[in-house]
């Protein structure tokens, strides 16, 4: 477990450093998995309360104890899925075409969560929209009829989420080199033409430093809520006219304020960019290159805001055709050979117990963000760091199989259950994951109020 931490904390350049004190059993049963999802889960968490530590010992010269029981770590790499309404009820994640279908030659992945990427979809397999049931049978029908590949270039040609099942090796041989860039990337960016002023540190670590969110879907949102649990104050920025969806629209908002903006307009983008030039940190959630239209591709951003922490995450990595692409977690799996490798018969694919690589990734986006900020305050150095969901997929396909065990009488929910905290307006959720000197970590801007924040700092 320790020499996962270790290789992450190297890759933050914080190598040497110690990480929490864990507590719990290493292989809770909620992340029961032939792959390592549970040393990953917990190295990922460990990394950043690690980050965290070493940015309140530059800030204020003492780094605090940190602590984290892992059993927490299962239930947080899980929040959507435990997320509850006043009623007691959870939300679906997926949409009914948002899932495996049989193709031709093998199996396909399709992501339409969004209307917008349904539309495309159904367009791209010429089908025309209604019932969902009578859809689902039309796409059933086409994609049945058509090679995988063939269903999965004609989709993203059309603007829609689709990819082939594959295994590892055949990723290895189709898709981007995983190993040309490190579990997370760290660059230099630009140091600010004058020392970055210094904020006067609070109880936690991150307190008083800002964070822009431009990020949607579990990866980049789970990221910036941690920052915001460890005391940033982070300003979410959607899009207006591309509303977030019921179940992100409260857990992607989480410990953070949330507003919208138009930046197709030019007052929408000079409001941006009055935000930049107050913020500590960007971090951005879009496909690579998809910003720069807007002045906000990093490189941008050390020229017009120097001094300023970028992360960037992407579903693909920044290479080759993939690197433009769109994607999410349960499309990295199928694409990357975790499909094959978790499958239970060897014929469908399989699925991880959590959508790990979003989770994971998060954890890392925080990881990344706070060690650059503790680089910042020691240099004046402001640092470009970079994840990937398929990066993270290399990880854990790197850590090898093992046969799954489980323990008799393990309840995941009632474990998940005894790390619930009250959102506001009836709603619960699981609490962010670790102690320092003692004190659990808590949310900040409950109840979640989706798009209500004005465009400002507070």
């Amino acid at each position: 477990m320790m020499t996962l931490v270790d290789g992450v904390l190297a890759d933050l350049g914080l190598a040497g450093l110690t990480g929490p004190q864990l507590a719990g059993d290493p292989q809770p049963a909620a992340l029961a998995s032939p792959l390592a999802v549970a040393e990953c889960a917990i190295a990922s968490v460990a990394a950043c309360l690690t980050a965290a530590a070493d940015l309140a010992s530059a800030r204020t010269g003492r780094r605090p104890e940190v602590a984290l029981d892992t059993d927490h770590v299962a239930a947080a790499v899980r929040s959507e899925v435990w997320l509850r309404d006043a009623d007691g009820r959870g939300i679906d994640g997926f949409a009914p075409l948002s899932r495996l279908w049989r193709a031709a030659d093998g199996w396909v992945r399709t992501h339409a969560n969004y209307p917008w990427h349904r539309t495309a979809l159904l367009a791209s397999l010429g089908v025309d929209d209604g019932r969902d049931a009578e859809v689902q049978t039309k796409v059933a029908d086409v994609i049945a009829a058509r090679p995988a590949g063939e269903i999965e270039r004609a989709v993203y040609a059309a603007g829609g989420l689709a990819v082939a099942a594959r295994t590892r090796s055949r990723w290895e041989a189709d898709g981007p080199d995983p190993l040309a860039s490190p579990l997370v990337g760290t660059a230099p960016l630009s140091r600010a033409p004058l020392p970055v002023p210094p904020v006067a540190p609070g109880r936690l670590p991150a307190s008083g430093l800002r964070v822009l969110d431009l990020t949607r879907v579990i990866a980049g949102p789970v990221g910036t809520r941690m920052l915001g649990a460890l005391g940033a104050d982070v300003l979410r920025v959607d899009d207006p006219r591309r509303p977030e969806l019921a179940l992100h629209a409260v857990d992607g908002v989480i410990g953070k304020a949330s507003t919208t903006l138009d930046a197709r307009t030019a007052e929408g983008r000079r409001a941006l960019h009055r935000l930049l030039d107050r913020a500590d940190v960007l971090v951005t959630g879009y496909r690579p290159g998809a910003l720069r239209r807007l002045g906000l591709d990093p490189d941008q951003v050390a020229d017009r805001h120097p001094g300023t922490v970028v992360v960037t995450l992407s579903a693909w990595g920044t290479a080759g055709v993939w690197g433009a692409r769109r994607g999410f977690d349960s499309l990295v799996q199928i694409a990357t050979g975790i499909g094959w490798a978790t499958s239970t018969d060897g014929v469908r694919p399989g699925a991880l117990p959590c959508q790990l690589l979003d989770h994971a990734t998060g954890y890392l986006v925080a990881a990344g963000a706070l060690a650059a900020l503790g680089r910042r305050v020691r240099t004046g150095d402001a640092t470009h760091v970079s994840v990937s969901l398929a990066r993270t997929a290399r990880w854990l396909l790197d850590q090898g199989t093992a046969p799954v065990g489980r323990g008799p009488g393990d309840d995941p929910a009632a474990r998940a259950d005894g790390w619930r905290v009250a959102l506001g307006n009836g709603w619960s959720a699981i609490s962010p994951p670790g102690r320092l000197d003692g004190r659990a970590l808590n949310w900040p801007h409950l109840p979640p109020a989706y798009g209500q924040a004005p465009p400002d700092w507070r």
